[in-house]
């Protein structure tokens, strides 16, 4: 039986074309009036808005390509498929959609359904409407706490009578939403996260996206930096290819590189802001992908499946992905981080073993060749999403204040819509315009304009 989505789980396109620079194809410039640390979708937002004014920037990438957390996988398999963020949201307010039909990219809406299993059957409408009534409930007791002053886990204001449907609902709710399971969850964070129903999806990968938009800005690949020196009159950028000198400086790598000292800030950025970034620590999830020709499962297009469980170790399935015999199973939390640290062939044996539990042996014979991600291990990512840990929510706040002329964006210092690639565009935007501010280039404050973030929060419907 098909249940109704439940919140699964970012400039203008007419601008000149600017080259992606390489250690080995061009010289790194020397001077620039804002550098941008992260080609991910907060620094290329950031960097396009940059471009728009005239001033110089540049982006300085650690990893060998565009993209960040928006990875498009186009030659593992027949068909490309997201490594990681997989939907945009909110059609009516994300300037993501209008940029991926200018640059030739095709939108559209995202599964608006989830298929219930209970071991080998589907679920029955009235097991269907039980599992729904349970999980309005659990997420009733989170919005109602998040409105107390003094933050919890959301494990903790669970209903206590959830019964067999307990597992399912902390595994939508929690792991499967933001990479943490329920009892490591801020009520307050989650309560606060702004309704996501309405999921776009690229055709051609929200990677492929990022990675068209990344184009028109210059962008240094394998470029990683290693230290910045700052004040408040301008900033010295230290890579393996020279230093950089400019007037301020973006910073979007994720909250576990921040933390990680992997870039080293002279003198340091305050403790207050190191804090903040340990409070939102990155939530663990991956996809283990595989080919199932035949369809063996009897699924359709792009079918979400879960499953009933009794515990957190689940995964969600998004079924015959584009219409091809391509499927994802993805793990999350605590079980899908345990299970990333041993590594791709214990990925590829629980996703056989779980496909034997829900539709037989049989089927699980049919698996052909598999991919599995592993973010946790990534050493410019080394996670998932941002996910407040109870106490944590006001932490997105303070990552967001300028340190001198550093600025930090990303998916975390997005108080309502972390977690997800609009969040970091939108964070890359307000970033470019408060570092433009900064170094003289914008005299006022941009204009009131409808944003994601300004839209009013709308309790999600079953």
């Amino acid at each position: 039986m098909t249940i109704t989505r439940r919140g699964f789980l970012v400039a203008s396109a007419g601008l000149a074309a600017m080259p992606v620079l390489r250690a080995t194809a061009a010289p790194l410039p020397r001077e620039a009036d804002i550098v941008v640390i992260g080609a991910g979708a907060a620094g290329i937002a950031a960097a396009r808005r940059i471009v728009a004014t005239g001033r110089k920037v540049v982006v300085m990438e650690a990893a060998s390509q565009i993209g960040g957390r928006c990875i498009t996988d186009s030659t593992t398999f027949e068909v490309p498929f997201d490594r990681g963020a997989r939907w945009m949201h909110n059609p009516d307010t994300n300037p993501m959609i209008r940029l991926a039909r200018s640059v030739g990219l095709d939108v559209l809406p995202a599964p608006t359904g989830q298929k219930m299993r209970i071991g080998r059957r589907n679920a029955r409408a009235g097991e269907t409407e039980q599992f729904l009534a349970a999980l309005v409930r659990a997420n009733r007791a989170i919005d109602d706490a998040s409105r107390a002053k003094l933050d919890t886990s959301c494990a903790s204001v669970l209903p206590k009578d959830l019964g067999d449907w307990a597992g399912a609902a902390d595994f939508m709710l929690g792991a499967g939403f933001a990479g943490k399971d329920l009892k490591e969850l801020s009520a307050i964070d989650k309560g606060r996260a702004q309704d996501r129903n309405a999921a776009i999806a690229c055709r051609q990968g929200l990677g492929t996206l990022i990675t068209k938009l990344g184009e028109q800005s210059p962008v240094a690949l394998s470029t990683p930096a290693s230290r910045v020196a700052w004040n408040n009159r301008d900033v010295s950028v230290e890579t393996p290819a020279g230093k950089i000198a400019a007037r301020a400086v973006i910073v979007t790598v994720s909250t576990n590189v921040l933390t990680s000292g992997a870039i080293k800030f002279t003198p340091d950025i305050p403790k207050r802001t190191l804090d903040a970034a340990s409070k939102l620590g990155l939530g663990s999830y991956d996809r283990i992908v595989m080919q199932l020709p035949g369809n063996p499962l009897g699924l359709s297009r792009d079918d979400i499946l879960i499953e009933q469980s009794n515990s957190t170790r689940t995964a969600l399935m998004f079924a015959n992905i584009g219409g091809s015999s391509l499927c994802s199973i993805d793990v999350g939390g605590a079980f899908g981080r345990d299970l990333s640290e041993q590594g791709d062939k214990a990925m590829a044996a629980f996703a056989r073993e779980w496909i034997t539990k829900l539709f037989g042996s049989e089927a699980a014979a049919a698996v052909g060749k598999t991919s599995a991600t592993r973010w946790n291990a990534s050493p410019y990512v080394m996670g998932a999403m941002s996910a407040a840990s109870p106490g944590g929510q006001l932490s997105r706040r303070i990552l967001s204040d300028p340190i001198g002329n550093v600025f930090l964006a990303g998916e975390a210092t997005h108080e309502t819509l972390w977690g997800t690639v609009d969040g970091a565009w939108e964070s890359g935007e307000r970033a470019a315009d408060a570092a433009l501010r900064k170094i003289g280039a914008l005299k006022q404050e941009p204009a009131d304009v409808p944003t994601q973030s300004t839209k009013k929060r709308r309790v999600p419907r079953q």
